[in-house]
């Protein structure tokens, strides 16, 4: 059952202040500058916005949130074919509060995880947010063991690139 316009905003506005976090780490992660973070991050809302009226909540909120934001992302680097570097967009992006050494160790992480593959970058940046496996697996359309798979090998090549 569709929503009234008014109800209609109302649930995007909330989605939005609830998940503006996880929305923003998704298009970071996919952005190679501020310009194309602010583009992708408006594709997500857009997408949001058109897809609240077919959200059957048979997964939570945030899973769908996830899935509609990396599949934006996803599909809007590969149309746009701009996905072969990387730079610092903004230290605004997490809050004030956060201290100069986390920003850059934050920062960093980033860079690393930005190397890996689409999937994989995925994958940990769910991790990374303590979403469950079973959780990830249902975003990201595979099993829970290939969830575990790709999970082990990105972390173990994290820890190469960190090492050398």
């Amino acid at each position: 059952m569709k929503m009234l316009e008014a109800e209609r905003r109302i649930y995007f506005e909330q989605c939005v202040v609830e998940y503006s976090k996880v929305i923003n780490k998704v298009c970071y992660m996919y952005a190679d500058d501020m310009e194309n973070f602010n583009d992708l991050r408006q594709e997500v809302l857009i997408n949001v916005w058109q897809g609240l009226d077919g959200f059957e909540k048979r997964a939570k909120m945030s899973t769908w949130i996830y899935r509609v934001s990396l599949n934006t992302c996803i599909t809007y680097t590969n149309k746009e074919h701009k996905h072969s570097s990387h730079e610092v967009l903004s230290d605004n992006l997490y809050s004030l509060d956060d201290s100069q050494e986390y920003a850059r160790q934050l920062y960093e992480m980033y860079q690393l995880i930005n190397r890996l593959n689409r999937l994989d970058k995925a994958i940990i940046l769910l991790w990374l947010d303590e979403v469950p496996y079973e959780e990830i697996a249902s975003i990201m359309g595979i099993s829970r063991n290939n969830v575990a798979s790709h999970l082990r090998r990105a972390k173990m090549k994290l820890t190469n690139m960190a090492n050398s």
